[in-house]
């Protein structure tokens, strides 16, 4: 009975992910291969969701009890965390604002623009700046509006994307007042980067309330099992499990709608296909 109860449990967790994962918006499918930070990403997911699942199904001998926590540990940190994530992209936000306007006061000092990018890439702001020197260093050896494309593959930023279709243009036509449409882009970024802090403000007792629902259905969970195991004896036969599958997912589901509310949902990208097409989408 325990193997049909893991069974079904399994089944059940799969069925909410497969759903989950349709709800969410996804982007183009032409993704560039995941990075080093990424990897360490999932690593780091695979140790939480690894390090609560095990001890719980030892404990409880409850499969799906040890599914549950282990989706939990996976999906804690858009759950429960995030904020160094949130804080990272704002000051990204601020950084190409930053960059763009040391690119506008350079080329406005009778500069080329591969020589302002060169000229600015030490300097740009720490956020991008590993980016940008890239940039510098890439377009010494191929031309500037591919090399602008890779650009906007690596900062993956809407704001960003419009710097470069600019500059891409700027590369290949003659555009006037490029300097007064860089600093408006820049104006644009930091405008984004204060609606995001506003709206990160408004929004943080939402988060605050997933944090408290979710400590506490956890403690009371864990208070149940090790002080009043005879409560929950009922949870150990197939049917139990199968009950448990179905409240775990209306937990999971509910706190998952509640930090999706939460999240900032910043503009897609369109500078997004081959380097060719940044121009005519300009």
């Amino acid at each position: 009975m325990t193997a049909v109860a893991a069974f079904l449990g399994a089944g059940v967790a799969l069925g909410f992910l497969l759903v989950a994962s349709g709800l969410e918006r996804r982007e183009p499918t032409d993704h560039p291969p995941r990075t080093i930070a990424q990897l360490s990403d999932s690593r780091m997911r695979l140790g939480r969701a690894l390090g609560l699942a095990v001890p719980v199904l030892v404990a409880t001998r409850w499969p799906v009890a040890a599914i549950a926590c282990g989706l939990l540990g996976w999906s804690s940190p858009e759950l429960l965390g995030g904020r160094s994530a949130r804080e990272t992209g704002v000051a990204r936000t601020e950084a190409i604002a930053s960059w763009t306007e040391m690119l506008r006061d350079t080329i406005a000092a009778a500069h080329g623009l591969e020589a302002a990018i060169a000229a600015t890439s030490p300097v740009a702001p720490e956020p991008i700046r590993r980016e940008v020197l890239a940039l510098s260093t890439a377009i010494e050896r191929e031309p500037l509006s591919r090399a602008l494309r890779r650009l906007a593959d690596d900062l993956a930023h809407p704001i960003a994307d419009l710097v470069v279709a600019s500059l891409s243009v700027a590369a290949t036509e003659s555009v006037r007042e490029l300097t007064d449409l860089l600093g408006t882009l820049a104006q644009a970024a930091r405008d984004e980067a204060a609606m995001q802090l506003r709206i990160e403000a408004a929004r943080a007792r939402m988060r605050t309330a997933v944090r408290v629902i979710t400590g506490c259905t956890v403690l009371t969970a864990v208070g149940l099992v090790v002080l009043n195991p005879s409560y929950v004896t009922s949870y150990s036969s197939a049917l139990g499990q199968t009950t448990l599958a179905l409240i775990s997912i209306c937990w999971g589901f509910a706190l998952w709608w509640l930090a999706r509310m939460s999240r900032f949902r910043s503009p897609e990208r369109f500078l997004i296909g081959d380097a060719s097409t940044a121009g005519a989408r300009a």
